[in-house]
């Protein structure tokens, strides 16, 4: 792993916890400062417009193209574009767009309930409580006991069918993420009922017209069989892609003990977090994700000054001492892999 402190900096040194409140302070005034803060509504309008046109595209290719399993690998396309929609929705929680709630809010349903089917409510409770406290285990719900686990007591409390999961859980996490686009919709319903009234109908209502739209499309344009086969490839990747991107950020990194020191704000999210290196590529392909540190400092900041504000964040984090974790992307891969397999040592025999 790339790094830009020493590895034996992992956590808050003894003695720290008064300066920490004043640790993001100074950082926080050189971004305002330059401005990295404020909106950038216009590149957002264009990639919306792109990433709307290039969607219109796919289907109509798919329209076009008829009854023929040739269609089956526009739904590689189209999972990509998939992920791309899921990245606006995402940006749009994080009031990253609009600087109104109604208008992020607004977004956020269009490409969630409507252009994806996946509640944007349920999806931005959930993250956001991830947000506020990053691989904390009582606290985050993206480190809870479920069809994986992320701690040896979570894996040795697991009985039946889903021990065996967890002591395979290394090997079988990308297979498990082909299930995941799937997940997110169920998830999406189960939530209704947890909503208030006004918000169930307008999320259920968006639910149900993305599934009807859906159906609609794949049905009038292929025989069924052909149809069930093409959304479930277009569901597999789409699982797979915004799992890939999702997976490197975390998974491996400090976990913060629930009954020890408190950290402040920085150290909570730079130590929590990991960084993606690469190029155009890497940031189109994971939606600004790759810049995990800088979002989790500033969840608000639009995604085209992440880039712009990591130099700002890895010398502040160098000057207090603190790990600033940057890899490659199949490091990252490795290294969560590998987190997941030794928390599993604790479902395998003896």
């Amino acid at each position: 792993m790339s790094q830009t402190a020493p590895p034996s900096v992992s956590a808050a040194p003894a003695g720290a916890t008064a300066q920490q409140g004043s640790e993001f302070t100074p950082l926080l005034r050189k971004v305002k400062g330059q401005g990295l803060l404020e909106r950038r509504r216009g590149w957002y309008l264009r990639m919306i417009t792109v990433n709307f046109l290039a969607l219109a595209a796919v289907v109509t290719g798919f329209v076009l193209a008829g009854d023929t399993w040739w269609t089956l690998p526009l739904a590689v396309p189209l999972a990509v574009l998939s992920a791309r929609t899921a990245y606006i929705g995402h940006d749009a929680g994080h009031a990253q767009i609009a600087a109104g709630r109604r208008a992020n809010r607004a977004i956020g349903l269009l490409h969630g309930n409507l252009l994806l089917g996946m509640s944007y409510a349920w999806w931005n409770d959930k993250h956001n409580r991830h947000h506020a406290n990053p691989n904390h285990i009582e606290k985050d719900p993206d480190v809870g006991a479920g069809a994986l686990v992320w701690t040896a007591e979570q894996a040795a409390a697991r009985r039946g069918f889903v021990r065996w999961v967890t002591r395979h859980q290394a090997r079988l996490f990308f297979p498990m993420l082909l299930l995941e686009g799937i997940a997110l919709k169920v998830s999406s319903v189960q939530h209704l009922r947890r909503q208030p009234a006004r918000e169930r109908v307008v999320e259920g209502a968006l639910l149900a017209l993305h599934a009807a739209g859906y159906a609609a499309l794949l049905l009038t344009c292929l025989p069924v069989g052909k149809a069930v086969a093409f959304a479930l490839l277009h569901q597999a990747l789409f699982g797979l892609h915004l799992g890939m991107a999702f997976a490197p950020n975390h998974k491996g990194m400090d976990m913060p003990d629930p009954a020890g020191e408190r950290w402040g704000h920085l150290r909570r999210q730079v130590l929590t977090s990991r960084n993606v290196r690469g190029g155009p590529v890497t940031d189109w392909l994971l939606g600004g994700l790759n810049y995990q540190i800088e979002h989790h400092l500033f969840p608000s900041m639009p995604r085209p000054h992440l880039r712009l504000v990591q130099p700002l964040v890895r010398e502040h984090c160098r000057d207090l001492g603190v790990l600033y974790a940057e890899t490659g992307l199949l490091d990252s891969y490795r290294q969560g892999m590998r987190h997941l397999h030794t928390v599993g040592a604790a479902a395998r025999p003896e």
